[in-house]
């Protein structure tokens, strides 16, 4: 997948799990995000994905993608936040996430399937 902030663009790959199966033919989608904690950026998705056989939550890693279930977001982790039950992980990021960590409140990114 690609994810373009302004004129940055980043790449990243969707596991083959049920919840990213289910973002792909929602794909492109313009999502505002906000900071967590120092730690993630998450923003609503326009409409709920499925969690059909996903474990109840996880510990995700930074440059991972993710899922937070119970608010619908998809989150983008540049620090290590712990365990958390409705956190589901849907893929990584290659490369580095300065550019993701280093955004305001508010911030828009288009996410679509890399071509």
């Amino acid at each position: 997948m690609r994810v373009t902030i302004g004129d940055t663009v980043l790449r990243g790959q969707l596991w083959d799990n049920a919840t990213a199966r289910d973002l792909i033919p929602k794909l492109p989608v313009t999502v505002e995000f906000s900071d967590h904690q120092n730690l993630e950026k998450t923003g609503p998705l326009p409409e709920e994905l499925s969690t059909q056989g996903m474990p109840q939550g996880e510990d995700p890693r930074p440059r991972d993608i993710g899922y937070y279930a119970p608010g619908g977001d998809l989150v983008f982790y540049y620090g290590d936040v712990g365990y958390y039950d409705g956190i589901l992980r849907i893929g990584q990021f290659e490369g580095d996430m300065d550019a993701i960590a280093n955004q305001a409140d508010g911030f828009t990114a288009r996410v679509e399937l890399a071509g």
